[in-house]
């Protein structure tokens, strides 16, 4: 790889400072002389629309860096990814990005990779345990001033009482965004279980119906993923003509287009093809060139806003598969 190619890579590492592979196994990079750097990114993602373009940021990074990827998700099965870390381990990972939803369930799997001299971060979720687990820095967006900052955009919009639907129950990271929009927000956050609710969105939206319809005084839902925002929180509220002002954490082309109409008020984007190509650059400076970027601290790929004022601009890129 040329200098100048690991100068601009070292710049993107900086900018993240101030501001193509198949799932489940290994691909050989389209160029480079890195093939021997095996970069592993073992998730807890589903492959849907969030994951798959934090997949591609990854896959993007090791084009660039003509590393050898080996990307796998688990879909929310804990035990399934420590098994894959641990097997990572076993197989030649050089550097391992693991998201930290379930952080016990993975960490002998993460400190035996830090054992064993493997570098590792965190992405995605883990800001708050990412030393815990052996990782040098955490990719990603802090949940709870995520939360923050959309209490606040609730406050603005006039909303008075919040509906929070979890739909996984584990996942620490969705239960941190309740907390944080409870912190801001001048009226009420109820957080509310539907755990499992991706895999029933059906079912979902008829447990947040019945949760509107029993207590008249919701004006708002803060969904934690598009999908359920979309598929149950928009449909609940049509269904019971409360015309909730409906939030979500995370982007799709669905509610991207509900934004754009004003169906919706607003989505918290964590820039998730920034997680992907940012984990795999800063474990590649690692390898390489001994960095440890980061501080100790997490390196913030959010929280940024889509509203109706940039809702199309962020289409165009949605579009092209980097947001």
């Amino acid at each position: 790889m040329s200098w100048k190619k690991f100068a601009a890579l070292a710049a993107v590492s900086s900018l993240a400072l101030a501001g193509c592979a198949t799932a489940g196994g290994d691909t050989a990079p389209a160029a480079g002389d890195n093939a021997d750097i095996k970069i592993c990114v073992y998730t807890h993602g589903d492959g849907g629309t969030f994951w798959s373009v934090a997949q591609a940021g990854a896959e993007a990074a090791a084009a660039d860096l003509g590393v050898t990827l080996d990307y796998q998700g688990s879909t929310n099965d804990s035990a399934k990814q420590a098994s894959t870390i641990e097997a990572g381990v076993a197989g030649g990972c050089s550097g391992i990005a693991a998201s930290a939803p379930d952080a016990e369930a993975i960490t002998d799997a993460m400190l035996a990779a830090a054992a064993a001299g493997i570098p590792t971060v965190t992405m995605n979720s883990g800001s708050s345990v990412f030393r815990d687990l052996g990782a040098f820095t955490h990719v990603g967006q802090d949940e709870i001033v995520a939360g923050r900052e959309a209490g606040l955009r609730f406050n603005d919009l006039g909303a008075t009482k919040i509906l929070c639907p979890i739909q996984e129950a584990a996942n620490s990271g969705l239960t941190d965004r309740c907390q944080g929009a409870r912190e801001t927000f001048a009226g009420e956050v109820i957080d509310f279980n539907i755990d499992g609710g991706l895999a029933d969105l059906a079912g979902s939206a008829a447990k947040i119906q019945a949760a509107l319809e029993a207590d008249p005084a919701i004006d708002g839902i803060f969904a934690l993923n598009a999908d359920i925002a979309t598929g149950a929180a928009l449909v609940a509220s049509d269904a019971t003509g409360r015309n909730a002002i409906i939030g979500t954490v995370d982007m799709s082309a669905d509610a991207l287009t509900a934004i754009k109409d004003g169906k919706m008020a607003f989505a918290v984007d964590q820039q998730q093809y920034a997680q992907g190509y940012m984990s795999v650059v800063l474990l590649f400076l690692n390898i390489t060139n001994a960095h440890e970027l980061g501080g100790g601290l997490p390196i913030y790929t959010g929280p940024g806003f889509v509203t109706a004022d940039n809702v199309d601009k962020v289409m165009e890129l949605v579009a092209a598969g980097t947001r």
